[in-house]
Formats: C-alpha cells, sequence, structure tokens
C-alpha cells in the first residue's frame, strides 16, 4: 500500500544535512511495512533491528554507544558493510531499548553522514524513556497514521478517484453524479473499515465485512496486550 510519509522519507534521504529520523504511530498503523518498503526501493541495502524480536541487540547498546562501535558490530553479526547513503540502518520497536534511543543524538552529533530510521509506538516510547535521555533537537521526528481516504482508494486501486476529487476541489466545481455516488459509497465503506492497514486489505481482498470485523478485532486485542505489559497492578 503506498503511504504519503514515503515522501516525506524520500526528501528527507536526499537531504544533504540530515539527523535520525524517528517515526511515532500507534502499533499494526503500517510503520515497518513503510519503512522496509522505503528501504527497498531507495537504498542498496539495509540494517533491520527489532529490539522486541531481537532482543540481543539491547545487550549491545549497554557500554559505549558510539556510531563507529554499533556500525561495526552491525557490519559483523549481519556480514554486510553498512555504506554511507547507500544503506539504511533501521531501529524498529524502538521503545524496548532506551539506549538505542538516546543513541539517535550520537548518531546525529557524530555520524550525520549516516541514515538511521527508529520506529516506535506512541505508548511504548512514552513509558519506556524513564532512566535516559530523549534526543531532543537531535532528531526528525514523524507521525504514521491509519490510511486517510486518499490511501485508502490508492489501495482499492482507485488512484483515479483522488485525481478527480482534487481536480475539482481546485477548479470549486462538483463532480458528475454518477462519480459523486460512488465516491459517497466508498467512503461511507471507509467509515466502516477504518485505516488500519490489515483490516483494509481485508476488505480489498474479499469484500466481506466479517473478515474485517475479525481484523479489527485482533488489533483490539493486540492493543488491550500491549497496554497491559506496562501495567503496574
Amino acid at each position: 500500500m503506498r503511504r504519503k510519509i514515503t515522501e516525506k522519507l524520500i526528501e528527507w534521504k536526499e537531504r544533504k544535512k540530515k539527523k535520525p529520523v524517528l517515526i511515532y504511530g500507534a502499533r499494526q498503523v503500517g510503520k515497518t511495512y513503510a519503512i522496509e518498503d522505503f528501504a527497498e526501493k531507495h537504498y542498496k541495502n539495509s540494517v533491520y533491528i527489532n529490539f522486541e524480536k531481537m532482543p540481543v541487540f539491547t545487550s549491545f547498546f549497554e557500554s559505549d554507544i558510539s556510531p563507529s562501535r554499533l556500525i561495526n558490530i552491525f557490519e559483523a553479526h549481519f556480514k554486510t558493510k553498512i555504506t554511507e547513503g547507500e544503506t539504511l540502518i533501521i531501529f524498529d520497536e524502538i521503545q524496548a531499548c532506551e539506549r538505542a534511543l538516546t543513541s539517535l543524538k550520537y548518531f546525529a552529533e557524530d555520524a550525520p553522514e549516516q541514515h538511521v530510521i527508529g520506529a516506535g509506538s506512541l505508548l511504548g516510547v512514552a513509558i519506556n524513556r524513564g532512566k535516559y535521555s530523549f534526543p531532543v533537537g537531535k532528531v526528525e521526528m514523524l507521525t504514521l497514521y491509519p490510511l486517510d481516504f486518499e490511501e485508502y482508494l490508492d489501495a482499492l486501486g482507485k488512484t483515479h478517484f483522488v485525481e478527480i476529487i482534487k481536480d475539482h476541489y481546485r477548479n470549486m466545481t462538483p463532480a458528475p453524479d454518477m462519480i459523486h455516488k460512488e465516491l459517497l459509497n466508498d467512503y461511507k465503506t471507509y467509515l466502516a473499515v477504518g485505516g488500519m492497514p490489515m483490516a483494509v486489505k481485508s476488505f480489498r481482498d474479499k469484500k466481506n465485512y466479517s473478515d474485517v470485523y475479525s481484523e479489527q478485532s485482533s488489533i483490539l486485542n493486540a492493543y488491550i496486550a500491549d497496554m497491559a505489559k506496562y501495567s503496574t497492578n
């Protein structure tokens, strides 16, 4: 699915002076997919670290977090060369490793030539940041939300409607009745399906609201489980 955040990431990549990017967003809004798709299409290679699925990496951040040391560790572990401007370093679920979040400051100060993206849920980043400082002013912060109506239409293969809407908006003219009715119907389904990528994908592939409801329930249960991890009771 095409996400608008990709356009912002492309602009960031092409900038001569850059800071690491930190992408916020609730779970399952598509942060990992958007980042990996961006990496695949715009970089020679990438290094992907998920601090929840790969807890061994947390130990690498317990002492020296200078970029040069970390890059040496990544190259040895992944058996790949990290090249400035050609390799994207991805820190996913960064809220699970406070020191990784802090390391973004040193990438900004000591290795601005490296391309680094961190991603984490709003809830996790806020709760786990209790001991080490947040890299204020040293990262560019972006937020990924669920699909908006434009992204939803694009996911359904109706990109042409997006251009029609924009054209009529620019010219302040009403759309033909047939197109207006179809778009209104699409908007009603969007309100029912929502913008979570898996729910949209389910509707696109099956056109079955029961399956969409199952996806929505699964997402909600994942949110509840996520919040339970941080419960103090």
